[in-house]
């Protein structure tokens, strides 16, 4: 089977989420879940999408979507009727903000912030809010619960991570000769100084909260959950590790307008065909957080919507 459509034509619903089987009429379908999960109802309209409009198979991508293969170009609309009627939609694509990437820290054994939660505001607030919005290149953002780091935050254009500050006074330390919180401390940051009393360095401490509740006389009971966020990842043809920013925040309103200033900073300071890690790169670390701390990306947020910015195409990166 040969390809009979255009190049228009393949363009075009490449913009709604369908990827095109090169040298054929046929398309996978990229349906958006959200925060990689999905109902017992979403699940079922999909497979059964998969055999009335596609080969039979769905396919997952790396970035928590589901992808309907082999569906032809004359049956997408029904496709997108059809799967409709569960509250799905396809997308995914272009340079704009990207589908948010979360792990299930939610429910997980080590996970110290709701990341179904708040990707969901991230998907509404910025997948959503900021749909069509043109930027530079495209704007990958994933949420992690903790310093497993499961979805590669590090790796993302923006990447958000789970912390627990721990509330720990050496006043309060009882000198056990064994400690159970240098034990079992996976970084090795808590150790005894050379009077008997455990200390916490700071600067190895990934802020896991594992030993919150593990001292046996109770000096490590709580702590503030905090979000640390990282800028300029990338994976791909050249990779970049994010770099987190000097602040770690304790509120998912504070977390949320960093992200839109990033994405704002972005589109109006951002060139054509680069990813954010370069942008970041050649304006210089320091100077993209002190903006990103500061308010002024925000009150200006209109006059860069409105901007006719990045138009036309071609990744450098």
């Amino acid at each position: 089977m040969s390809c009979t459509l255009t190049a228009e034509q393949i363009k075009a619903v490449k913009a709604e989420g369908f990827l095109n089987h090169v040298g054929t009429d046929n398309f996978n379908a990229r349906i958006i879940t959200i925060n990689g999960r999905l109902t017992a109802e979403q699940m079922a309209c999909i497979g059964e999408a998969a055999q009335k409009f596609g080969n039979g198979y769905t396919e997952m991508t790396s970035r928590l979507t589901v992808e309907v293969a082999g569906i032809p170009y004359d049956k997408i609309e029904e496709f997108k009727e059809f799967i409709a009627k569960a509250g799905l939609i396809t997308g995914g694509t272009g340079s704009q903000v990207r589908p948010v990437v979360s792990c299930k820290g939610t429910h997980c054994q080590y996970g110290l912030i709701d990341t179904f939660s708040l990707s969901e505001k991230i998907h509404e607030r910025f997948y959503v809010g900021y749909h069509g919005v043109k930027l530079p290149h495209k704007f990958k953002i994933a949420v992690g619960g903790c310093p497993n780091n499961c979805v590669k935050p590090d790796l993302n254009d923006l990447g958000v991570v789970g912390q627990k500050i721990v509330a720990y006074d050496p006043d309060d330390c009882n000198g056990c000769k064994k400690c159970s919180i240098e034990a079992m401390c996976p970084m090795g940051a808590a150790k005894l100084d050379e009077d008997g009393v455990m200390q916490i360095d700071k600067d190895v401490c990934n802020n896991c909260g594992r030993c919150v509740g593990k001292c046996h006389f109770d000096c490590i009971e709580g702590g503030t959950t905090g979000y640390k966020i990282y800028l300029g990842g990338r994976w791909g043809k050249k990779i970049a590790m994010g770099k987190p920013m000097s602040k770690i925040f304790t509120s998912e309103e504070e977390v949320l307008d960093v992200i839109e200033k990033a994405i704002l900073l972005f589109r109006e300071q951002g060139k054509t065909g680069e990813r954010f890690a370069k942008t970041i790169e050649t304006l210089g670390f320091e100077n993209v957080e002190a903006q990103l701390l500061d308010n002024g990306l925000l009150e200006r947020k209109q006059q860069i919507l409105d901007a006719k910015l990045h138009l036309s195409g071609g990744a450098m990166c």
